[in-house]
């Protein structure tokens, strides 16, 4: 009895993978917020909730000049720097507001 009641819950499982893509188990945990991947690139880069603009982009030059691949790091350590920095930009209030030169408006 206690075998035929695992492979019907295995099949459920098999059968829940085919139909939703993902694990029933995988439901139960939660999807990073956005406030969660603020914090996480915050103490990525190591900068404080108030930083600005050029404290981020030192903060992010300082952390490419060790995980690089030149320097022995990889790739996707890199890559987690860029996202971490465009992030913390992307947060910045005012963001969108400024028009550099180039960005006016041509008649």
């Amino acid at each position: 009895m206690l075998l035929r009641i695992a492979v019907i819950l295995i099949l459920v499982c098999v059968l829940f993978r085919w139909a939703f893509g993902q694990w029933p188990w995988q439901y139960l945990s939660s999807r990073p917020t956005r406030a969660q991947a603020v914090f996480n690139a915050r103490k990525l880069l190591r900068v404080d909730a108030g930083a600005n603009r050029a404290q981020i982009l030192a903060a992010h030059k300082r952390l490419i000049a060790m995980v690089h691949p030149d320097k022995g790091g990889s790739n996707a350590a890199v890559h987690e720097a860029n996202d971490a920095r465009d992030l913390l930009l992307d947060e910045l209030p005012g963001r969108g507001v400024e028009l550099k030169d180039d960005d006016e408006t041509r008649v």
